[in-house]
């Protein structure tokens, strides 16, 4: 008799099951527990199979693009698989923006697409999306790690595997699956394999590169650091905390990344780039630093104003990413280490133990710690710190994040959306604990935190979540408020309501002295009624201590609650140098 395979001797008797369902075990096992999405006609197949599993929950949303961004806001908080599903056609379509987004900023999402059965392909079926038709598959080709349709039932547990190998392996990212509607529920194997058995998770790094990073950062003289999001991915927090500590190392972070280090941390310099701290500023761009790491940062226009040639001359540059393609990319590199930011920032901390009980004298810890006092001293960590205790009518946005911060407890978590409230809450809201912030800066889509708050408070039921957001997003996504309400979700959305889109306002009206007008609304939205005819909690905050008074309110209540801040649409935000970089790009000469 042969010997059995090494996967076959592991394996259970297989079992009958659909292959639907088969793939909904591979999904539990991966730690799922919300599917986002829309029922149509040729997705039942799934919606029954989740019934029958009774393991996952479904979230019904308004929306598909709202339901990829609840399971793009799930997975940031959580660090597990996020998962959507949509009908056929425009269904799937609407998904495409909210998956572009966790591609930009390596999201593990898995979209599931239903698609028409396959015997219909070619002939004018109602909603076709197939190779045939509009093809979808290819369509998501570009704005995730893989995009395949089903080709067989048999073949479920092999492209399972695949899928959420490219998902949740290097750098993560999504995913997308079309089910065609014949196959969904015929019968298939029970051939589930444990994670570990297809996608392990190697650590690996370079050690020659780790010596020599480790080396330069103990002869450094004023070295700093730039913290990317890749820390947050690769849950990084207490690596970094210990480097910077060791060595009194000055520590800033890229705005996607805010908060990855505690910005109450001595060693705190704040955001670096878009609405950054004039602290960050004057180490970060000092001719004084002469040695930089960075980690897991790809050195985009936000993260390094917009590429400033100071970030890269006259100082070593060390870069760690998962990604080797991004090193270098932008700035030339002393050393590059490539590996999970957490295991490489591990490894140099075995390193400069190692080398630190073989120095006489050790590095000059004092007097980089002297150094980086004297720069709090000399550089406020706020522009204008006054504007967060304004009592002006209509309010000062600063004002409203500040009064948000002090209801706030520190293991909040606030989702971010896009528009002058991003700049706001970058450089006004202090993150005292990492994994609390969160904010789309990669494909910037409006309407992210509206509905990315959903996900996010559900991989995290324990502690408070918050959505700032403008009322221009809230337009696009806030009809997901009453998924919250439908669903008993207790998030509390702070709307700054300056009747439009008061970033592009500002900007036209900078760019172009006012020749015309293009971004404010001729009718204010009164967001207080909206939420509330969609049954949530509501609140008018018109006068300073408002929002602070609601915000309490909205935790004690635990209901989904929206606070309609009335604010000063002609407050000018903390981000010249992305009006700078504009008008750069308009003006470019070819």
């Amino acid at each position: 008799m042969p010997a059995l395979s090494p996967v076959a001797s592991l394996a259970a008797p297989a079992r009958a099951v659909t292959a639907v369902g088969l793939l909904l075990k591979y999904l539990e096992a991966e730690g799922a527990q919300c599917i986002f999405g829309i029922p149509g006609g040729p997705l039942m197949p799934l919606y029954e199979a989740v019934f029958e599993s009774g393991k996952i929950r479904s979230i019904i949303t308004k929306h598909e693009e709202g339901a990829a961004f609840m399971a793009d806001g799930y997975a940031r908080v959580s660090g597990r698989l996020g998962v959507c599903c949509t009908t056929t056609g425009p269904g799937a379509t609407n998904a495409l923006t909210g998956i572009a987004c966790a591609q930009r900023d390596s999201v593990p999402v898995m979209l599931l697409t239903a698609q028409i059965a396959t015997a219909a392909f070619g002939k004018g079926a109602a909603q076709e999306s197939s190779p045939l038709g509009i093809d979808i598959v290819d369509m998501y080709k570009a704005v995730t790690k893989a995009s395949v349709m089903l080709v067989s039932p048999e073949k479920m547990s092999d492209m399972a595997r695949y899928l959420l190998r490219r998902c949740l392996s290097g750098r993560p990212g999504p995913v997308h699956f079309s089910l065609p509607a014949d196959m969904m529920k015929r019968p298939v194997s029970e051939d589930v394999w444990p994670a570990a058995h297809y996608r392990p998770q190697p650590e690996l790094f370079d050690r020659r590169s780790v010596r020599e990073a480790a080396a330069l950062l103990l002869g450094a003289r004023r070295p700093a650091i730039l913290a990317g999001y890749g820390v947050h991915l690769s849950r990084a927090y207490v690596e970094l905390i210990s480097l910077a500590e060791r060595l009194n190392i000055p520590v800033a972070t890229t705005p996607k990344a805010k908060g990855v280090f505690p910005e109450d941390h001595p060693l705190s310099l704040g955001v670096f780039g878009l609405a950054g701290s004039p602290q960050a500023d004057a180490v970060l761009l000092s001719d004084k630093t002469d040695l930089l790491l960075t980690v897991g940062t790809s050195m985009g226009e936000a993260s390094t104003h917009a590429w400033d040639p100071r970030l890269g001359s006259g100082r070593a540059l060390l870069q760690i990413d998962v990604d080797p393609s991004e090193i270098g990319k932008n700035y030339p590199v002393k050393t590059g280490l490539v590996g999970d930011a957490r295991r490489v920032l591990l490894e140099i901390g075995f390193e400069l133990e190692r080398e630190i009980a073989r120095m006489e004298p050790g590095p000059d810890l004092a007097g980089r710690l002297a150094a980086v006092r004297e720069c709090k001293r000399a550089h406020p960590r706020y522009i204008d710190a006054a504007g967060m205790e304004d009592m002006s009518v209509p309010l000062k946005p600063q004002r409203v994040v500040a009064e948000m911060r002090r209801a706030l407890p520190d293991d909040a978590i606030l989702f971010v959306d896009i528009g002058n409230v991003m700049a706001w809450a970058l450089h006004y809201y202090e993150v005292r604990r990492p994994g609390s912030f969160f904010i789309n800066m990669g494909f910037g889509s409006m309407g992210h935190g509206v509905a990315a708050a959903i996900g996010g408070k559900l991989a995290a039921p324990h502690r408070p979540v918050v959505a700032l957001v403008g009322d221009g997003a809230f337009a696009m996504n806030g009809m997901e408020v009453h998924t919250a309400v439908e669903n008993d979700i207790p998030v509390i959305w702070v709307v700054q309501n300056n009747g439009g889109h008061g970033m592009v306002h500002l900007g036209e009206t900078m760019q172009f002295k006012g020749k015309f007008h293009t971004a404010l609304f001729n009718h204010t939205l009164d967001i207080v009624k909206i939420a509330e005819a969609l049954g949530a909690l509501a609140f008018k905050a018109e006068r300073p201590g408002d929002v602070e008074k609601f915000v309490r309110m909205g935790l004690a209540a635990n209901r989904p609650t929206v606070i309609d801040a009335r604010t000063d649409v002609n407050a000018f935000p903390p981000a010249a140098v992305r009006l700078e970089t504009l008008e750069r790009f308009f003006n470019k000469r070819t």
